[in-house]
């Protein structure tokens, strides 16, 4: 069913109408454009538009419709309609007659798809807040079980000082601390109702936009009827909280993929999380770490594809934007999938502390160390730096630690090195001394990880 047919003399090619029709995904907007319809339906009946009872006939027809969608959500697919909003025309209008016909009185496809979406996408969105809320959980908890466990940091993926795995950790939980605020950001921006602006013009029927906002849930009625049926910011906006979240989430992936390699062997992926190979018996792979980064490359895509579609697009509505659902739906479901997958995981995710240890004890991690106590000892850090990196090129080539070279042959570099060099040197050591607001020395890292844990307690 068509809801523009009146205009045209003769029929839709097939070709078009195939290529025209959205059906086949917005069918997801169905239970946003009953409840939408049915906010619509009683202001008609307070502009007096249409009869009280005419309205109780559409609310409980639309009621009856929400319920069958509910039970058999792919029920609009059914039918050859153009899209939802023609499918739940077509529907009322089988069982009501021209009661229904009445229903789209003063509004248009225009604001009432933009409404539909914006409704969809706050559900939705709330949703991927409790996956991403989820996936920090679980970061909490491999943190706190990790305890002081230490292990080599990295800069450009070369060893440079040793830090907590819940340092580590409690990095990816900061990252996704900040993509939350994302999504809470442009949810703040985006809770207006554009229902009532009419195809582009607003509406020609005296009615309270305020209170029909307020009674489907936004703060408040959009503001200008050309913005509010083109606006689609909060779709990139969440677009873009998904991209950089994805991100983090594909980072946090190659983290886990490179420890848990032969050449790393700092954590292990339990069975329940791994995959073998169909040729190499010994092989354990983590393909679920890979497909999470796979992953955002979709997303990032789905970013840049709606981007392009708006950006030359004059106002007011343009059928160019009946491009910004599939590429979001498929984002959204991608998204929150991907975090609750990483909680799902994460349990199965174990650490190798001894393996940790010896790499982190490896590779002249505490040369900072010594360049920090000859600074302690009254030498300008220009000067102990140039002085430690001579004593790591000497160590390299005798192959022994910096903490197991001879007091007298660290003293032929500097006379202020005497035998308490040595306890500095210790792992231990470095980690207490690196207990400022944010390092990784174990009375920090477990400070943070209390606020992290009573930040999380409020949510």
């Amino acid at each position: 069913m068509a809801m523009w047919g009146g205009r045209f003399q003769e029929a839709t090619l097939e070709e078009f109408r195939q290529f025209n029709d959205s059906l086949s995904f917005d069918y997801l907007l169905a239970l946003q454009d009953i409840q939408a319809s049915r906010a619509w339906a009683k202001q008609l009946a307070a502009a007096t538009i249409i009869t009280a009872d005419e309205a109780e006939q559409l609310d409980t027809a639309l009621a009856q419709l929400a319920q069958a969608v509910a039970e058999n959500p792919k029920l609009p697919l059914q039918t050859a309609d153009e899209d939802i909003h023609s499918w739940v025309e077509s529907q009322l209008t089988q069982q009501l007659g021209a009661v229904a016909k009445k229903l789209h009185t003063g509004r248009s496809r225009n604001d009432l798809v933009a409404t539909d979406l914006r409704l969809w996408t706050k559900l939705n969105a709330e949703s991927v807040k409790q996956a991403l809320l989820a996936a920090i959980q679980a970061l909490l908890v491999f943190a706190e079980q990790a305890g002081t466990d230490v292990m080599p940091g990295y800069t450009h993926l070369q060893r440079a000082q040793p830090v907590l795995v819940a340092h580590w950790a409690l990095a990816y939980v900061e990252m996704f601390r900040r993509d939350l605020s994302r999504i809470e950001d442009a949810l703040v921006r985006m809770d207006s109702c554009p229902l009532g602006c009419g195809a582009l013009a607003g509406t020609g029927i005296a009615i309270d936009r305020q209170a029909l906002a307020e009674s489907l849930g936004f703060a408040h009625a959009a503001r200008n009827s050309l913005d509010a049926v083109s606006d689609r910011d909060y779709v990139v906006e969440l677009s873009a909280a998904g991209s950089m979240c994805m991100t983090h989430l594909s980072r946090l992936a190659e983290d886990v993929i490179f420890f848990c390699s032969g050449e790393a062997g700092f954590f292990k992926l339990g069975d329940a999380i791994s995959s073998g190979s169909s040729l190499m018996p010994q092989k354990k792979n983590p393909d679920v770490f890979e497909l999470l980064r796979g992953k955002t490359g979709r997303v990032l895509g789905h970013l840049v594809a709606i981007i392009h579609t708006l950006k030359g697009l004059p106002l007011a509505y343009n059928k160019d934007m009946q491009e910004d659902k599939q590429g979001f739906f498929d984002l959204i479901q991608t998204w929150q999938q991907s975090l609750l997958v990483l909680a799902t995981v994460l349990p199965h995710l174990s650490v190798n502390s001894a393996k940790c240890r010896q790499a982190a004890e490896l590779g002249y991690s505490n040369a900072t160390d010594l360049a920090d106590y000859l600074v302690s000892k009254g030498m300008p850090f220009r000067d102990a730096h140039e002085v430690v990196g001579e004593l790591v090129v000497v160590a390299s080539v005798q192959q022994v630690a910096l903490e197991a070279m001879p007091l007298a042959t660290l003293q032929q570099y500097s006379a202020l090195i005497a035998d308490d060099v040595f306890a500095a040197l210790q792992l231990e050591a470095g980690l207490e001394k690196r207990s400022a607001l944010a390092g990784t020395a174990p009375k920090r890292v477990l400070s943070a990880l209390a606020e992290a844990k009573a930040w999380f307690e409020q949510q």
